[in-house]
């Protein structure tokens, strides 16, 4: 089913929330993620961030064989994902909780009481469940045992030292792990009460050392589990807007988490949905910078990307919605439609495997300028004559695919032999630039093997597209993938 300009909005707007938000588990199956493949050292992506095991092992189970030929909703593709980001960013962040408490100066336990503890998992472990009902028994007593072991260290070390902001960061992990583990028909605390505790604990934690990143990332998702419990009411509002909060919080202490900027991004993107119209597309707008801050410093972090696709497309919903006529100074809902397919179909290119990507690009590949990815203007000197005066400078339409960025005649419509091309091979780097000796506007370089090639984008906004586009479409080739997106946009 391919998609046109007049889907439902609401199908979009509850966009895709890999990272932290509501919605059902992902479903999940034997089928392999295979990993990143390693990529050369490049300028253009010196600043990735490498997946880590532990988010490797989550990725690789989120898929389900029998959903490849299922015509999926646009309300189904974006709720897919939602609590796939529970377990990516619990595996992260309980790997981090370890750290802190192996470092920790006072979260130190006798080694009486800790041999006690191993003497009692060795019982637990001993018992064989004969069926599958016995080994989930097992396994939740073994789980039950390793909490209340958990919680009596860091409840000792508060007594013995009540300022200790380990112990009470790792007690909040504890409880907010133990809140994931809590079923439906459980007669121990409720999910809610259990969060609310790790927040209190969060809290203290980062009253005595307010330099935790780790602990504001971490209580801002617990506040976004409680938030997404309470719906569109009051109380959820207040929740995000904590929520927000946190993750600034945690992103001004350690500014270099893609995984943050991602989540802060989906908590704008929820309370988005509960405040008033008035306020509405502020925040999305904010939202959108959330997503594209947290790609620029992994430009293959495919969730980040999906994300952006998915609320530059509520964007357009929203636009064309009102009615109101656009501005010269905005970008038109049939642009925003065409940036969120780019979005998505660079997160399928990346992560082909994965059917809630392949899924939605068969419902926005319609949106794409074919047979390109990118389609759009910018004023560009004579080919071969980088430094000319700005009279010469003339504006044109380029085009981007998976090969490179090309100028077309703008009589023809087709590539001039004269025309300006650059190879995606050829790339170093790709930024922004304030040059004297360009012509006013928004200036972009291109660094390649070759020399610089500078051009001049309309405006500020539609820079950021171009800047993108073209970092994703290297991104694809440095892992290999270009094949995927030649087939997405030549297929």
């Amino acid at each position: 089913m391919i998609m046109d300009a007049n889907v439902e909005v609401s199908e979009l707007q509850n966009s895709e929330k890999p990272e932290s938000q509501n919605g059902g588990k992902p479903e999940t199956g034997k089928d392999a993620d295979p990993k990143i493949d390693e990529v050369k050292e490049d300028a253009v992506i010196s600043n990735e961030v490498d997946e880590s095991t532990s988010v490797e092992q989550t990725e690789s189970s989120e898929l389900r064989k029998d959903e490849g030929s299922r015509t999926f909703t646009m309300r189904e593709l974006l709720n897919e994902l939602k609590e796939d980001g529970n377990e990516f960013r619990r595996s992260t962040n309980s790997s981090e909780g370890e750290r802190r408490e192996s470092s920790s100066p006072y979260s130190q336990e006798s080694k009486q009481h800790v041999g006690q503890s191993n003497v009692a998992m060795d019982l637990i472990n001993s018992v064989t469940g004969v069926d599958e009902e016995g080994r989930s028994r097992q396994r939740i007593l073994t789980f039950a045992a390793k909490r209340a072991h958990n919680i009596s260290r860091y409840s000792s070390a508060i007594e013995r030292n009540p300022e200790d902001y380990d112990a009470l960061y790792n007690w909040a992990l504890v409880l907010q792990e133990s809140a994931d583990n809590v079923g439906p028909d459980s007669s121990s605390p409720s999910k809610d009460a259990l969060l609310e505790e790790a927040c209190k604990k969060y809290d203290e934690a980062t009253r005595l050392c307010s330099t935790l990143h780790d602990a504001f990332y971490n209580w801002a998702i617990a506040i976004s589990d409680r938030a997404k419990m309470r719906g569109r009411t009051k109380e959820a509002e207040e929740l995000w807007k904590q929520a927000t909060r946190s993750y600034e919080k945690a992103v001004q202490l350690n500014w270099n988490s893609p995984q943050a900027l991602n989540n802060w991004g989906l908590a704008l993107q929820e309370l988005s949905a509960i405040v008033p119209v008035r306020e509405k597309q502020t925040i999305v707008r904010t939202a959108i910078s959330k997503f594209r801050a947290a790609v620029k410093l992994q430009f293959d972090f495919h969730r980040a990307i999906y994300n952006l696709g998915t609320v530059l497309y509520g964007l357009a919903e929203d636009t064309l919605r009102t009615g109101r006529p656009v501005n010269a100074k905005e970008v038109s809902p049939n642009e925003l439609y065409s940036q969120s397919a780019i979005y998505i179909a660079a997160a399928h290119a990346l992560k082909p495997n994965y059917s809630v990507y392949r899924s939605a690009l068969r419902l926005v590949r319609s949106m794409l300028p074919l047979p390109y990815l990118k389609v759009g203007y910018l004023t560009a000197p004579p080919a071969g004559i980088p430094v000319t005066p700005h009279s010469d400078w003339k504006r044109s339409q380029f085009v981007l695919n998976h090969e490179g960025l090309l100028q077309l005649n703008n009589s023809e419509q087709k590539q001039d032999k004269a025309a300006m091309k650059v190879d995606i091979p050829d790339i170093v780097s790709v930024s922004e630039c304030a040059d004297l000796t360009l012509p006013p506007g928004a200036g972009l370089c291109i660094d390649t093997i070759h020399g610089p090639v500078f051009l001049v984008a309309d405006t500020w906004e539609s820079l950021d597209g171009w800047l993108d586009a073209i970092r994703l479409v290297y991104t694809i080739f440095a892992r290999g993938k270009s094949d995927v997106l030649a087939g997405i946009i030549t297929g």
